[in-house]
């Protein structure tokens, strides 16, 4: 099994910037890739940015250019850095662990980009 735990979500301006944190544990060798997802109110469920244990990235059109996945191996944590943020990204983002069968989520931090 894998843990994931996220931190880093708030309340924040638009145009300013968060950092959220997925710090995984237990079975975390079994891990093929690790991504951040969001659902806003009324919405479903989206890929937001994903990273593979190769360093392998790739993200949503909709937040290209503003968002960057990373990963500190050291510390099995995943990041993601979310500059000029705007209230459309206002959501609550999981954490996401892919394994070769199946996949675990963290419960969640909420996002809100709002003056």
């Amino acid at each position: 099994q894998v843990q994931l735990v996220e931190s880093g979500g708030g309340l924040v301006q638009p145009g300013g910037s968060l950092r959220l944190s997925c710090a995984a544990s237990g079975s975390i060798f079994s891990i093929n890739a690790m991504g951040w997802y969001r659902q806003a109110p009324g919405k479903e469920r989206e890929l937001v940015a994903r990273i593979t244990w190769g360093g392998r990235t790739n993200y949503a059109d909709s937040v290209k250019g503003r968002f960057t996945v990373s990963r500190d191996n050291a510390k099995n944590t995943m990041y993601l850095q979310m500059n000029s943020l705007k209230p459309e990204d206002t959501a609550l983002y999981y954490c996401n662990a892919e394994l070769v069968t199946l996949d675990y989520w963290g419960q969640g931090t909420q996002v809100t980009v709002s003056s």
